[in-house]
């Protein structure tokens, strides 16, 4: 069941939100503050979650927060990988963590970190044992179960160009694509919760995860419903199907996406023409979907002091 929201993935990274279309995120910080009217006019009592940073960066936060985008956020969440792409060691988690709990008086959860097994399954497996020390303590959600599949494409600006940035995204999962184990799947631990995507009407790799999900004995599970998705055929059933599977965990469920017939750029990292439109989606998905009030939330509440 659904038992937080997280409102867009990355903003302040251009694949995911053009800010060269929406200089200064004025109309980021509109869509949040539309968005969590809505959810709580039907769920004052549900966790809203700000999209996670990538990269951290406290100052996209400073200019979010001048415009009234933080004043119905509940929790900040950060995705970092200091092993593939940051420009900063791991065992400045903490100090990253709290500096931003102290400025801006909110609990920070990290829905997003792993290691890719691109170079080296030891290393990946290293890196999450690493990981679960440094972190320890905290709300995380390790990226990912299931490694992208190779027919797929990684949701990047510049694709195969990109080099070997562009193929660690297809090695993140503690598993194979096809479900086959790799080294890292011996170290998990439940204390961290994971984040899985999946496609539109995949329910091969949702039965799969579910299975992987319930022999690991994880209770919370990161995903993302797509606003984009919402518009095409047969969307209700597939996240009716897919919320379903997922009822047994705590799920933190992340809207995005833009259609791309609704943004001012016909494209998915677009800013919408009307963010209401985004707000009655995100609405639309709570009434649906979300936990009953009185259902508790299990697993690691951690960054919330």
């Amino acid at each position: 069941m659904i038992t937080s929201i997280k409102i867009w993935n990355e903003p302040n990274n251009l694949s995911h939100w053009d800010f060269l279309l929406d200089p200064g995120w004025s109309t980021f910080a509109e869509l949040v503050r539309r968005a969590t009217t809505e959810i709580r006019s039907v769920r004052p009592d549900l966790p809203i979650v700000l999209g996670g940073m990538s990269p951290i960066d406290p100052g996209f936060l400073r200019r979010l927060d001048a415009q009234g985008g933080l004043e119905g956020i509940d929790i900040l969440a950060v995705h970092g990988f200091p092993y593939d792409w940051n420009l900063w060691p791991l065992e400045e988690w903490p100090e990253r963590l709290e500096q931003l709990r102290q400025e801006f008086g909110r609990p920070v959860w990290v829905t997003e970190t792993g290691v890719s097994s691109f170079a080296s399954e030891e290393a990946a497996a290293w890196g999450l044992r690493r990981s679960l020390d440094v972190l320890a303590g905290e709300k995380v959600y390790w990226y990912t179960l299931l490694d992208l599949a190779p027919e797929r494409e990684a949701t990047t600006r510049h694709k195969q160009a990109e080099g070997s940035s562009y193929w660690r995204h297809f090695h993140f999962g503690i598993l194979r694509h096809d479900g086959i184990p790799k080294r890292a799947v011996e170290h998990f631990s439940p204390d961290f919760g994971i984040c899985q995507w999946f496609h539109f009407r995949d329910e091969r790799t949702l039965e799969l995860a579910v299975r992987w999900f319930e022999r690991l004995g994880v209770r919370a599970v990161r995903t993302g419903l797509s606003w984009a998705e919402s518009h095409q055929e047969g969307a209700e059933e597939w996240f009716a199907t897919l919320m379903s599977a997922l009822e047994p965990f705590d799920v933190c469920v992340t809207l995005c996406f833009t259609p791309p017939s609704r943004g001012i750029r016909a494209c998915h990292t677009s800013p919408p023409i009307d963010t209401g439109e985004f707000a009655h989606f995100a609405r639309t998905v709570v009434e649906r979907f979300a936990a009953p009030a009185s259902v508790p939330v299990s697993g690691p509440q951690a960054g919330e002091q």
